[in-house]
């Protein structure tokens, strides 16, 4: 079991989140503890960044960053999956998730929902192999 520190509208900055996770760290053991940042601020990657230096091996997070709160108000989608494996990607973290296969079911359910991803590793790397595409 995991206890999933959440901050919904994620207006918190990476010099907050080491304060708060010592002191939940302080009464629950690093290996329960997962993370949960929305992207209302675009601190959520830099937020994640920070729990995972400090031993959080857990992120939550949904594809192409659907989702959002209902009792936040103004809170935006969840961090994309897209967006935190480009990151890992990029740090040599290895999570065994396929990015590509991240970005079609984004694109997928997107399409389908008529609305735009919220991931800007998606959005970026569908340009790149559009305009390679082409050539």
């Amino acid at each position: 079991m995991k206890i999933s520190i959440k901050y919904v509208a994620s207006s918190i900055y990476s010099g907050t989140v080491v304060p708060m996770l010592e002191a939940v760290m302080s009464v629950v053991p690093v290996e329960k503890l997962a993370v949960h940042f929305h992207d209302t601020y675009g601190q959520s990657l830099s937020n994640i960044l920070v729990s995972l230096q400090m031993g959080i091996s857990v992120v939550d997070s949904s594809v192409a960053g659907l989702g959002g709160c209902p009792y936040a108000q103004g809170a935006s989608g969840n961090v994309a999956t897209e967006d935190v494996v480009y990151m890992l990607n990029g740090l040599g973290i290895k999570t065994g998730v396929d990015l590509s296969k991240v970005i079609a079911a984004g694109e997928f359910i997107c399409k389908h929902l008529g609305r735009q991803s919220g991931s800007k590793a998606a959005t970026a790397l569908s340009k790149v192999t559009a305009s390679a595409s082409k050539l």
